[in-house]
């Protein structure tokens, strides 16, 4: 009996959303694939699955299994990929998450390099700046930037993310260049939108080695950093950046950094991936590939 096969079968029909759709991805027929998971179902004792018209969603104790299931598989996986790297190299499927403007900017042009690296490789890649549940949707590796908040994920920094304040040359000609902190309250600010709500407390250096923070306000906030950074460039006000985002526009001119002895304090850029005991070589590759093209010296630190 091929419990693990069957718990396998069950992780692809919630990736997919359907019992046909993971059954013809596994080569099965839907009546197989529908016993099995009946089968499953009986030996452990629980319902698994909430069967609908539509869709299928996995009951309080299938996202259990979900969860733990999911990790022994990846662990069987990583551990047999552990055996065969040394004659096949690095193979499967990698599924990475990234945000959208990064994964544009720094993940695509590097891809071309990876890909050739490993023949054996496929790549799934998601760019979105949500902030997606990597066990749930099956994800190996994601890249995000700043705070993070998740402890039950393992994380590596592979870059520092050092941040400015910007804003164009035609808006500090119109209302002035602040000289402290305390002068950004009478400026107009592009604020950040996130999960949690605006951001609109800034931290910033004090000019002595502490910090200080600073509550702003502003008349455009979004969700999406391009927005604001074409906001900036409009001379619409003054925004928080990171340099990946910004660099061009500050080697240009037409950004200019504000208040640059009180430094906003760093994040970081982690690869993000869900604990296990074995780490799968495809998502070690990748990382130790994104170590080394963006660790030491970012492109967008070199370039300016």
């Amino acid at each position: 009996m091929d419990r693990i096969g069957d718990i396998g079968l069950f992780l692809r029909v919630l990736d997919l959303g359907s019992i046909s759709a993971a059954a013809r991805a596994l080569g099965l027929s839907v009546a197989v694939a529908s016993q099995r998971l009946k089968r499953l179902e009986r030996e452990l004792g629980v319902p698994l699955l909430h069967r609908t018209t539509r869709q299928l969603h996995a009951t309080p104790e299938g996202a259990i299994l979900a969860e733990q299931g999911r990790a022994l598989i990846e662990d069987l996986e990583a551990l047999g990929g552990s055996l065969r790297q040394a004659g096949t190299g690095v193979a499967g499927t990698l599924r990475i998450t990234t945000a959208a403007s990064f994964g544009r900017q720094y993940i695509s042009p590097l891809l071309p390099e990876f890909m050739a690296r490993h023949p054996g490789l496929n790549l799934s890649i998601n760019l979105t700046d949500q902030v997606l549940d990597l066990v749930g949707a099956g994800i190996d590796l994601a890249i995000r930037i700043g705070t993070l908040d998740d402890s039950t994920l393992v994380a590596r920094k592979i870059a520092n993310n050092r941040r400015v304040l910007c804003a164009s040359p035609e808006y500090l000609r119109r209302h002035g260049t602040p000289a402290t902190p305390q002068d950004l309250t009478a400026h107009e600010c592009l604020l950040q939108a996130g999960a949690h709500g605006r951001h609109d407390t800034w931290r910033l250096g004090d000019g002595h080695g502490g910090e200080t923070t600073v509550r702003v306000r502003g008349r455009i906030e979004s969700n999406a950093g391009e927005l604001l950074a074409d906001a900036a460039l409009a001379g619409l006000g003054i925004a928080q950046h990171s340099v990946w985002h910004v660099w061009r526009e500050l080697r240009d001119g037409r950004l200019v950094q504000v208040l640059p002895g009180y430094p906003i304090p760093d994040t970081g850029i982690y690869a993000v991936m869900p604990q296990r005991r074995l780490v799968p070589p495809r998502v070690r590759a990748f990382v130790e590939f994104l170590a080394q093209a963006l660790g030491d010296n970012p492109p967008w630190e070199a370039r300016r």
